[in-house]
């Protein structure tokens, strides 16, 4: 941890950073919709349908969701998630079995394919369930996605041997639309959709966040503050987590205990600007323009 993250976290009585851009599992809000979604991947897996699809906009905990889901299927299944796989089918199969712990050396696609085969008969037969899940499908050309289709294909004639979830952003769902995609798209038994926080939402998962990494005091956003950032955000988890860290930092520089609706339209009014930079480049920044005087403002270029 750098110095400058130590000083914002004791100003703030914070154990670490409540508003990160990584997906950490801890800091999953549930709000209505995502527990609707994830009620709906939990259903198709109990009810053994194959072939499910979860679509998202950029920043909406996709992925920590997918998280959640795999975490809660943890002694009951073998499990892999591939993210942001590219190349053939042939590579496709390698990161798979990696994933499995099944070894690929030296084997084509063929044996590939036995080996996987064998390793979902013998699950079956010990009573537990595969799941693939694969991140961020909408970079799969359309001729990896038929290979994907056909993995579905092993099966007993009671069940599907393999569970398989493509989740991706609304451009995996126009590719699955297209006349090409047919065969693929009837295979799919629903296609969840996860959408993004009302205002209320917006509200909970701000506290949520704050109470996760260790914050105990008055409230700090004001209500004012609270509906302009769901405003500004559209309800998108990304979209908050770098409004509220970037007020949080102004007040820190201002040496402000409380965020008002007046900070967050300064912050929104820079936001185009302050989104050219990363989190660590920010505060690296800020750092720099505090040794050199005490009383400062956040860079107009953040």
């Amino acid at each position: 941890m750098i110095e400058c993250d130590k000083r914002f976290l004791e100003y703030y009585g914070l154990t670490e950073l409540p508003f990160g851009v990584t997906p950490d599992p801890r800091f999953l809000y549930l709000g209505a919709k995502h527990r609707e979604a994830l009620s709906a991947l939990v259903y198709g897996t109990e009810t053994n349908r194959g072939f499910l699809a979860l679509i998202a906009r950029p920043g909406m905990g996709k992925t920590s969701l997918l998280f959640q889901y795999l975490e809660g299927l943890r002694n009951q299944a073998r499990t892999a998630f591939l993210f942001q796989r590219v190349g053939d089918s042939r590579d496709f199969m390698k990161y798979l079995m990696a994933d499995l712990n099944l070894d690929s050396a030296g084997k084509d696609l063929p044996e590939m394919h036995g080996a996987l085969n064998q390793f979902l008969i013998q699950e079956k037969l010990e009573g537990r369930r595969v799941i693939i899940v694969i991140d961020e499908a909408q970079n799969l050309g359309e001729e990896l996605l038929e290979f994907i289709r056909l993995l579905s294909n092993f099966e007993t004639p009671h069940a599907k041997l393999m569970q398989i979830v493509i989740a991706g952003q609304p451009q995996l769902a126009e590719r699955l639309a297209k006349a090409s995609m047919a065969q693929l798209r009837q295979r799919i038994s629903f296609i969840i959709r996860l959408e993004q926080f009302d205002r209320e939402e917006a509200t909970a998962y701000i506290d949520h966040r704050l109470n996760v990494a260790g914050y105990k005091g008055r409230p700090l956003f004001t209500i004012g503050a609270r509906l302009s950032i769901a405003e500004h955000s559209e309800g998108i988890p990304r979209n908050i987590n770098s409004i509220c860290f970037n007020a949080m930092s102004l007040a820190w520089a201002l040496k402000k205990q409380v965020i008002d609706r007046d900070m967050i339209q300064e912050i929104v009014a820079d936001f185009d600007l302050r989104s050219l930079l990363g989190t660590q480049e920010v505060m690296v920044l800020k750092c720099e323009q505090e040794s050199k005087r005490n009383i400062w403002q956040v860079p107009r270029l953040l």
